[in-house]
Formats: C-alpha cells, sequence, structure tokens
C-alpha cells in the first residue's frame, strides 16, 4: 500500500505491506509531490520486534505481542525520524500543549505524569490550550529558532493535532507534594533532554541529532518543575513559563 502524507511540513510517500499506518496516520493525509519516500520490508518489522524484546528485558517486564502492523507503524516511523534530520528536524520524547498558540513542552521519564499535567493545563487554561501532541512531536530548529509539530505518532490517548507551533520552553517535569518550578541551565537539563531524544544508531545521525538538540536548547528557557498532580500544579508551571 502508498499513500503521501504531509508531517512536519514535508511530504511524505509511505510504502507499506499493511494498512495500518495508513490508518493511523490518515488525517495527515496529503497530495503533493514527495519531499521522500519511505519504503518497510518484512525485516524492518521483525528488527522492531527484535528492539522490543530488548527493551522489555531490560525494564523487567513482559514482551508485547503486537501485530506485525502494528511493529510496522513503528518501523515507519523510526525511517521517517532519521530521514528527517536532513531537514533540520529531529523526534523527541514529551508532551506539548500550546497555550495561545505558543508551545510548551514537557518531559520525564515514562510514568511521571506527563500527560496527566498536559491535561490539567487545558482545564486550567480552557480553550486557550490545544494539544500538539502527547509522546512523540519532531521539532525543526532554524535561524527563527524552534518549532514543534503534532504528527501522528501522539500517544496511547491519540492526544494531538495537526500543527505547528514555535517552542518557548521545555520543562523537565518531577513528581513533589508542593508545587515550584525553577528556570535551569542547559548543563542541568542536558542530561534528560539526550536521554529523551530519538538517537539513531548511525554515528553519522547520532552526531546530527545531537547538534539539532543543541540548537534547541539555545532557542528555548528550560525549566524544572516540581509538581504534584493537582490543578494547582498548571497554575504554578505557566505563571512560572510565560
Amino acid at each position: 500500500m502508498t499513500a503521501t502524507y504531509k508531517i512536519a511540513d514535508r511530504v511524505i510517500e509511505i510504502s507499506s505491506l499493511y494498512g495500518d499506518v495508513h490508518d493511523y496516520c490518515r488525517q495527515y493525509r496529503f497530495d503533493g509531490v514527495p519531499d521522500f519516500s519511505v519504503v518497510t520490508v518484512q525485516a524492518d518489522i521483525d528488527a522492531e520486534r527484535e528492539k522490543e524484546k530488548i527493551t522489555a528485558e531490560a525494564e523487567n517486564r513482559t514482551s508485547h505481542s503486537a501485530s506485525d502492523g502494528y511493529m510496522e507503524e513503528l518501523a515507519v516511523y523510526r525511517k521517517i525520524a532519521e530521514k528527517m534530520l536532513e531537514y533540520d528536524t529531529f523526534l523527541f520524547h514529551g508532551s506539548c500543549v500550546a497555550v495561545d498558540g505558543v508551545g510548551y513542552l514537557f518531559t520525564a521519564s515514562s510514568g511521571t505524569g506527563k500527560s496527566t499535567h498536559t491535561r490539567l493545563w487545558r482545564e486550567f487554561l480552557g480553550e486557550r490550550a490545544v494539544m500538539v501532541n502527547d509522546d512523540k512531536p519532531l521539532i525543526r530548529v532554524g535561524d527563527d529558532g524552534a518549532t514543534i509539530y503534532g504528527t501522528p505518532y501522539n500517544g496511547k490517548h491519540g492526544l494531538g493535532s495537526n500543527i505547528a507551533v514555535p517552542l518557548k520552553a521545555v520543562c523537565l517535569l518531577e513528581r513533589a507534594q508542593t508545587n515550584s518550578i525553577c528556570e535551569v541551565g542547559a548543563a542541568e537539563a542536558y542530561p534528560m533532554l539526550v536521554q529523551q531524544m530519538y538517537r539513531p544508531g548511525e554515528p553519522m545521525q547520532l552526531a546530527r541529532s545531537m547538534s539539532l538538540l543543541d540548537a534547541m536548547i539555545r532557542s528555548v528557557r528550560l525549566y524544572r518543575l516540581g509538581c504534584n498532580m493537582d490543578i494547582s500544579a498548571a497554575k504554578t508551571a505557566y505563571e512560572g513559563m510565560k
């Protein structure tokens, strides 16, 4: 199956073995001349399944028994992420909410509460707050700063929009009994940011990813937020970063 999509301002032709990826990306369907093409074969699906087994073993959990179609969705996005590096765009793991057209990106280790926190922002700010992406947004870095994009890969709750907004701030999220926020420097934020970006295995691609991360850090404000899961946490975070 073959179709074209527009993701992060690039037209991508996807040729797959299964239809799952096309259903998943349907809101990004676009008719136009492709900037590049992505083609998957069974070996790509098998490689994704092996990566999942290795990750599950490292995390001491049972490996997912997902379908080949689901594994192909992951393989397609991996190929897209690696090709996007040629367009000054990289993949990051986090939850991004836009307020009045400006993006705020929250990142943390899995299970910390990124999705819960951005939900609180939407409750606190109402229609002013729009989800950009709840899991794997793409970030382009240019002379005009960083732009963050919604993508089809927006988490298990499917929270996201096919939009692009300027990225103003990145916040490291931590659980705490009381809410507090402070601005931090690049050195303090760097270990978590590196952990949460997609790191390709090919050395030149990895170097390019690191370079783009450095450029993003220079173009945004960085914060550390200690928060509980009360709506007051959203108030503290927004007022500290706006």
